[in-house]
């Protein structure tokens, strides 16, 4: 998605202000500069204030603006740590300290990242990295799992949505910040790194040492699962996830014409929107795929599928789980919404809202939510989620650490500070939801099964999918 800057409505009143080209030029390097961006800051945010001040009737030597007061305080205290704390004091990483602090006071989605922490972005939705393979998130101020990344060390060690870290290489992870969390899981390949991990069933912690690797990011999988059924496993949404998907149709063509198509978004965590609708695009020839709104009438945008004589209407099951997010959701819930196949698991994750990437002059970026999105129905799945058409929980039997142990699923409405759903909510499902269910966990073992046959013994979720595409 890419970054851009947005014009701002000003006051007749307010005085003028610097220009914005200005203020992205500013450096944290110096106190000076530090003081500077300060000064900067209370006259954009206390102009505005004034402005109010004066067009209510308020006089001059009054109560002063609450955004005055605030950042008045912010001076103060920025002076108080450079001149009291009891180790000297760097300006640049007190400044960044605190855009980070005010960014992630926002959502669970916002923050500041470094050179190195956008770089790593990059090279995650273009190329590869290289480390463990997990997405991980902070709940409650614990470092938790999210979902494993398919084939990578953590994937086949059996790190499991919703395991606590507790430490990295014997370090607590206590107080410490995602960005560091995952600069210490990453390093160079072959090197070893060691994470404790406590889950719900368990009394203690266990040690789980990996050795790094790249990690790929292929993000698509196809094999048939009968003649003429296709299944392809999306694992998440990355620059080439769009033409992977053409060339795997492409393939199962060849072997023989798709009867049905099997779509696995289990534990996909996202990744880029453009991919995402353009996935979706593939399967849809016309109407809206999703849409985006944010603050007034910014960000308000309308993604519409292409006519294409070439989409095929064979009959299609999305596959989805509590670790299906954010573009999952957007290829999941267009094609409930027009019908073009049903859903069927259990309910998604939720992250139902959109993360700009605005870049700084020093190669730093800021992670920004800026808007929301609905499905062609006009329905948010912000912190609701994705109900499937049909409910159907993955139980393989005799797998002791199965999810009937009664943990609760980790979903955006459990981060704290996630944004409401502001909107009618998602369709409701057709059959009730397991309460408490953590059956999908099991996903990462059977999902390393690469043989089908022995796969559809295992993975009953994928065994009644390719049931209902045969009654078709």
């Amino acid at each position: 998605m890419n970054a851009s800057v947005l014009p701002m409505s000003a006051r007749p009143s307010a005085p003028a202000l610097p220009p914005l080209s200005a203020l992205l030029s500013l450096r944290c390097g110096t106190a000076h500069a530090a003081f500077l961006l300060v000064a900067v800051l209370l006259a954009l945010l206390a102009a505005p204030a004034w402005s109010d001040a004066k067009e209510s009737g308020d006089k001059p030597g009054g109560d002063k603006p609450d955004a005055y007061q605030e950042l008045e305080m912010f001076a103060n205290v920025l002076t108080l740590v450079q001149q009291y704390y009891v180790d000297e004091t760097n300006m640049n990483s007190l400044m960044k300290g605190a855009v980070n602090g005010m960014l992630s006071s926002l959502d669970p989605h916002s923050g500041y990242m470094t050179p190195e922490d956008y770089q790593e972005l990059e090279e995650e939705t273009s190329g590869s990295f290289t480390g463990v393979g997990i997405e991980v998130t902070l709940l409650d101020g614990v470092l938790t799992a999210v979902a494993p990344i398919d084939g990578t060390p953590a994937d086949r060690v059996g790190i499991k949505p919703g395991d606590q870290i507790l430490r990295i290489d014997g370090q607590p992870t206590k107080n410490m910040s995602l960005v560091e969390s995952m600069k210490k899981m990453r390093g160079p390949k072959g090197s070893k790194v060691t994470l404790s991990i406590h889950r719900a069933q368990w009394r203690g912690t266990r040690d789980f040492t990996m050795v790094r690797a790249e990690i790929p990011l292929l993000s698509v999988r196809a094999s048939q699962l009968a003649p003429g059924y296709g299944y392809i496993r999306i694992s998440n949404f990355q620059d080439s996830t769009t033409d992977d998907t053409l060339t795997a149709l492409d393939k199962l063509r060849a072997q023989q014409p798709i009867k049905g198509l099997v779509l696995d978004l289990r534990n996909n965590p996202g990744g880029l929107l453009e991919q995402a609708v353009r996935v979706a695009d593939i399967f849809l020839d016309h109407g809206t795929i999703v849409s985006t709104r944010g603050r007034g009438n910014r960000e308000q945008i309308l993604y519409e599928a292409h006519p294409d004589t070439r989409v095929e209407n064979y009959p299609m099951v999305v596959l989805i789980n509590g670790g299906s997010a954010s573009g999952s959701e957007i290829v999941a819930g267009a094609l409930q919404d027009h019908k073009r196949a049903r859903v069927l698991g259990t309910t998604s994750f939720g992250k139902g809202s959109v993360q700009t990437i605005v870049p700084l002059p020093d190669g730093a970026a800021i992670r920004l939510t800026t808007a929301r999105y609905y499905t062609p129905s006009g329905a948010s799945i912000q912190a609701t989620g994705i109900r499937p058409d049909i409910v159907v929980p993955l139980d393989t039997p005799g797998d002791q650490d199965s999810a009937a142990a009664g943990q609760e699923i980790l979903r955006e409405k459990d981060l704290p500070g996630h944004l409401d759903n502001d909107a009618k909510p998602a369709h409701a499902a057709t059959e009730a939801a397991p309460d408490g269910s953590r059956q999908e966990e099991t996903f990462q073992r059977v999902n390393s099964i690469m043989d089908m046959g022995k796969r559809l013994e295992q993975d009953n979720q994928l065994r009644r999918a390719l049931e209902l595409l045969k009654k078709d």
